[in-house]
């Protein structure tokens, strides 16, 4: 299994200078992409710009959205950023979508959430065809081995889609158990659509371990619109060493080609103190 870092990104008051000092770090030492979140009404910096700001200062690791809200963007707009991510950092993205459930990124795009899945699978029917006729360019090809397209969600219509269009699975986070149920029916689905060997697996979880109490009172903040739920999300940051080691173990073991720790605060020690464990063979 190979090991994604976050870049704070979504984490509030987080500059350029903190955001690209973490992609620096993460190209020098032993993890395989950093990635990014996505929010439109929150303070965080928009995912395609972050990226493309850390292919400036790497040269090895892959670059990757977990995920982008595709329906906020229009599908020539979301490909132009993509493929353009994809340009300058010397073919790194893996492009992660998903529909999001948070309304007030919705009201704020002024695009309508109820017709956010079709939408979705609308653009990814966009990216694997029509797009390379289209004009928008650069040019590259989404699907593996061009741009890995990776698809979240959890529902049937989500799962049906990834089989369909994906190259792999964006899971949303919690314990391994629940990464290995998802997987389970990821799988399933893309068995059911009749598609040769097996998606990626990309799973996730967030680290608190420089400040624990920090880093849950973001969490509680950030997934407020789930109301009591928050609560639970915050409870299972990582707040030590020997958790992140726990997880790292037991998502291997549940099949996980691809975990990313993503960061609640901006604070580079917790990822020099992922780097030891990652390092070290704990992976």
């Amino acid at each position: 299994m190979r090991i994604g870092i976050g870049l704070p990104n979504t984490v509030p008051g987080c500059d350029g200078s903190a955001l690209l000092d973490w992609a620096r770090l993460a190209d020098a030492g032993p993890f395989d992409a950093v990635a990014v979140l996505d929010r439109l009404r929150y303070d965080s910096i928009e995912p395609f710009a972050a990226l493309a700001a850390a292919a400036a200062v790497t040269s090895r690791v892959r670059l990757a959205t977990m995920i982008a809200i595709g329906p906020l963007r229009t599908p020539a707009a979301l490909a132009k950023q993509a493929l353009s991510v994809q340009a300058l950092s010397g073919g790194r993205l893996t492009l992660g979508l998903g529909i999001g459930a948070r309304l007030d990124d919705y009201a704020a795009a002024e695009v309508d959430h109820r017709t956010r899945g079709a939408a979705l699978s609308r653009q990814l029917a966009y990216l694997r065809g029509p797009v390379a006729e289209s004009g928008v360019g650069p040019a590259a090809p989404f699907g593996a081995p061009g741009i890995p397209l990776l698809v979240g969600g959890t529902s049937g219509s989500a799962l049906a889609r990834m089989a369909r269009y994906g190259d792999g699975y964006a899971h949303g986070g919690g314990p391994p158990r629940a990464f290995a149920s998802a997987a389970a029916k990821a799988r399933a689905a893309w068995q059911d659509l009749g598609r040769a060997g097996e998606p990626l697996l990309w799973g996730q979880a967030y680290l608190a371990i420089g400040d624990p109490d920090a880093g849950r009172d973001y969490l509680r903040d950030y997934y407020a619109f789930t109301g009591p739920f928050a609560d639970k999300i915050a409870a299972g940051a990582l707040t030590s060493v020997r958790a992140v080691r726990d997880v790292i173990r037991g998502y291997a073991e549940a099949g996980c080609d691809e975990l990313v720790l993503f960061p609640t605060s901006a604070d580079a020690g917790d990822l020099n103190r992922i780097a030891e464990v990652v390092d070290g063979g704990s992976a």
